[in-house]
């Protein structure tokens, strides 16, 4: 081990853990302090976790900056025994950024709140991992001129991780204002790609270069990573409670909202000529409250009841138009609907909350493309 790869393994150690630590600190602090606004309500557990994953992928690091030391020290760097070791931990590092990206609301919407696609990627990356393990123990670490094919899979697969990784982050960050930090994201998670290639094409490296790039990736991420705690504690500081949140719907195309953290109080909001979207948030208002279960949810998407996700965002474009609300006051997505996963979207309101004119009800649930709802009833 040259005195670079040495610094490198120390450095890499030290920050990690410091940032796995203050991100678990970060962490602990945001669930005491926002548990109701995380959990919705008590029929739907849905503790955000992924800062609680990141600072775990941070672990990973440690232990993997720590084996590099162990395996010198003892004289077993560069054996099989040593790339089992990286190789266990890699699985267990993708894993918690998998976890992670599952909890990412701007996240591919493949792998957003979707546990079925999210195994079956962790159990790709398994079978990968393991496969090549194997063939690197019978047939040995053997190139072709300066690729080592071996390491191809696992590259693809990083390169995979990576791409979500960029685009998660950069869409969260854009989407908070921070057009710079969502830039330097992506070129941070790039850096962490580029500084594995040298492990396919050996020409590729050089000690100091290698070392230097993944020193600037993972202390980059590390920062990025808690200015997404940063950014995650004013955006929960900034969602409406439950218990405040109050909606009537008073005749057709007209209902009232009270908001009062948002500056909306018992404000009469007329969705005019956009019926489509009056339609959309009734049908939500109804499910919520008077069905159970999954019959307080709808599916967005081809095969649900709304075909596009882009309906729940003009109603809250509507509803900020009309309000006329000042930027730092205008509602978000997420302050109206929650995401249940697999599709399913709920209103954010306590049903007790939701007020329905009952003549308004009775003329929706007899229209024959309502039928459904009357059962809910």
């Amino acid at each position: 081990m040259t005195d670079v790869t040495q610094f490198y393994n120390l450095s890499h150690t030290f920050i990690s853990l410091i940032g796995g630590i203050l991100m678990l600190t970060i962490y602990y602090n945001i669930t005491q302090r926002f548990s109701q606004i995380l959990e919705d309500d008590d029929s739907q557990k849905r503790v955000d976790r992924g800062l609680l994953f990141l600072s775990m992928a941070m672990f990973v690091w440690v232990v993997l900056g720590l084996w590099a030391i162990v395996s010198h020290s003892f004289g077993f760097d560069g054996g099989f025994v040593y790339q089992v070791g990286v190789n266990i931990l890699s699985i267990i590092n993708n894993m918690f950024l998998l976890f992670a990206i599952f909890y990412f609301y701007h996240a591919p919407s493949f792998i957003y709140k979707n546990e079925r696609n999210v195994k079956l990627i962790l159990s790709i990356i398994v079978g990968v991992t393991v496969s090549t393990l194997g063939i690197s123990y019978f047939i040995g670490d053997e190139t072709s001129g300066a690729v080592n094919y071996m390491a191809i899979p696992d590259l693809l697969l990083s390169g995979f991780l990576c791409y979500l990784l960029m685009v998660s982050m950069y869409k969260t960050f854009a989407h908070r204002g921070l057009p710079l930090v969502s830039i330097i994201s992506v070129i941070a998670v790039a850096l962490v790609f580029v500084s594995q290639l040298p492990e396919v094409f050996s020409y590729l490296y050089d000690d100091f270069t290698n070392n230097l790039i993944k020193i600037i990736a993972k202390t980059s991420l590390i920062s990025i990573f808690l200015v997404l705690a940063t950014t995650w504690v004013i955006q929960l500081a900034n969602t409406p409670r439950l218990n405040e949140m109050q909606i009537k719907f008073i005749d057709w195309s007209l209902i009232n909202l009270s908001i009062p953290s948002k500056n909306i109080d018992n404000t009469q909001i007329d969705f005019g000529s956009k019926t489509t979207q009056y339609k959309n948030l009734f049908k939500f208002a109804i499910r919520r409250k008077y069905g159970s279960g999954d019959g307080q949810s709808i599916i967005i998407g081809s095969a649900g009841e709304i075909k596009n996700q882009t309906y729940l965002s003009r109603v809250i474009d509507n509803i900020n138009e009309i309000s006329d609300l000042q930027a730092d006051q205008k509602l978000e997505r997420r302050d109206l609907f929650t995401f249940l996963g697999e599709g399913r979207y709920r209103l954010r309101m306590l049903p007790e909350h939701i007020h329905v004119d009952e003549s308004l009800l009775k003329e929706f649930v007899q229209s024959p493309e309502n039928i459904d709802y009357k059962d809910l009833l």
